[in-house]
């Protein structure tokens, strides 16, 4: 045996813990996940199947845990998993799995599938058959802070554009206000205009923010490759810098899977409790609208349809906050058919976009979004996260499909009141 895929294996046996087991020991092979995954029902191939991606991973299981799987071993008979089967099974644990959750929201007896998945990358990650793209990006949000290769100066060098674009200072390093905004790789380097949205927002509601010079990126590859010390370092930044500022809340920014690490995985990450609240910037955007602190004019007329991003709205619970804000400032609002929890991917999350060898799958796979997007009719599709954005304006192009993008808080700083928005 090799010493990677022993590491592999023994960071199987790490992740091999009482959730994971039970969910194998549950499946009924009903085949609904094949009907919930856009890779399936796009290509019609079997391998898609969500639950068959975690083959390996099942070897070692029945193996090692079951009583049949270790009589079975005795004997000669024991299923093995050799360097040759994980590097096989590489592009269905990435390429084809963006950990959206539609395949655990329509289990029948609650195995959640996209937890396993995310486990058993941790194995593929230490066995060496994570993707190329993923493993550069790791090393860049190591080295640099950002798996993009954002540097400090690139970031302050949008937060200066951003100031002279609208008029308003951005505070850096403010120590006790009362929130800390993170940003994304993409919303730095595509979509810098979301700051800009967000402080005149701000300004209008009386926020009290900051910025931080040593934790202004969110993103977290650690989770997309499967790493968890890399993404216990992520998290442990941000925390840090959050503790040290002695902020009170820290806005996710629009991107799915900054979310969920630090919302959901961090203090698992981390061992403790932060001293602070996590907060979504739409959660936040919705609750200054109940309290009447937004306050916009005007709607436009323009028919817009709703791109649900799949770690904020089905694994993150956010789903009538962004119809809420869009509704106020939008009088033809339509929604997709399958929306909400039910959304179907953009087909880049979870690592995919980053990955060379995904993209003819991933434009493939576009095709069920692209048949969304028509059926609504509208010329306009805003969603709240950047890495979505990205990939649906490249399946946009991709497909010739005259469609625009927006975010919503871009949408929503379009409509603050005039008096405010100056």
């Amino acid at each position: 045996m090799s010493a990677s895929l022993e590491r592999g294996l023994n960071a199987f046996r790490e992740v091999m813990d009482a959730p994971i087991a039970s969910f194998f020991n549950s499946c009924v092979h009903c085949g609904l996940c094949a009907d919930a995954c856009l890779f399936h029902t796009e290509t019609g191939d079997p391998k898609y199947t969500p639950i068959h991606k975690l083959e390996p991973l099942r070897k070692l299981w029945k193996r090692e845990y079951t009583v049949l799987g270790k009589l079975a071993s005795l004997v000669g008979l024991g299923e093995t998993v050799s360097d040759v089967e994980l590097e096989e099974w590489s592009p269905l644990v990435y390429d084809s799995c963006t950990l959206c959750g539609r395949c655990t929201l329509v289990c029948p007896v609650g195995n959640d599938i996209t937890y396993m998945i995310r486990k058993m990358r941790e194995g593929m990650a230490a066995a060496g058959h994570a993707p190329a793209g993923l493993v550069e990006a790791s090393r860049r949000t190591i080295e640099l802070g950002s798996p993009m290769g954002i540097k400090l100066k690139a970031f302050m060098a949008q937060v200066h554009g951003q100031e002279e674009e609208t008029g308003i200072e951005i505070p850096v390093d403010k120590a006790g206000t009362d929130y800390l905004v993170i940003m994304s790789s993409m919303e730095i380097l595509g979509y810098p205009e979301y700051l800009g949205s967000l402080a005149r927002i701000f300004r209008q509601a009386g926020i009290s923010w900051t910025v931080s010079s040593e934790a202004f990126e969110a993103t977290n590859s650690g989770i997309q490759i499967g790493v968890s010390d890399i993404a216990r370092q992520i998290v442990s930044r941000v925390v840090d810098a959050a503790e040290q500022l002695g902020v009170k809340y820290v806005i996710s920014p629009e991107c799915g899977h900054a979310f969920s690490a630090l919302r959901w995985e961090g203090p698992n990450l981390i061992g403790r409790p932060y001293k602070f609240e996590v907060v979504h910037v739409l959660e936040l955007l919705d609750q200054l609208r109940k309290d009447g602190r937004l306050k916009t004019e005007g709607k436009t007329d323009k028919a817009l349809t709703l791109h649900d991003p799949c770690q904020i709205v089905r694994r993150g619970g956010i789903v009538a906050e962004p119809r809420n804000l869009v509704n106020m400032v939008a009088s033809d609002f339509r929604e997709m058919e399958d929306p909400g929890m039910y959304n179907w991917c953009c087909g880049g999350g979870g690592g995919v976009s980053a990955i060379t060898g995904a993209e003819e799958l991933r434009f493939k796979v576009f095709r069920i979004k692209k048949r969304q997007i028509e059926g609504t009719g509208a010329g306009t599709m805003v969603t709240a996260c950047a890495n979505c954005r990205n990939v649906l304006e490249e399946g946009l192009e991709h497909y010739k499909m005259d469609t625009r993008m927006i975010g919503i808080t871009e949408l929503v700083a379009e409509h603050l009141k005039q008096e405010d928005a100056s």
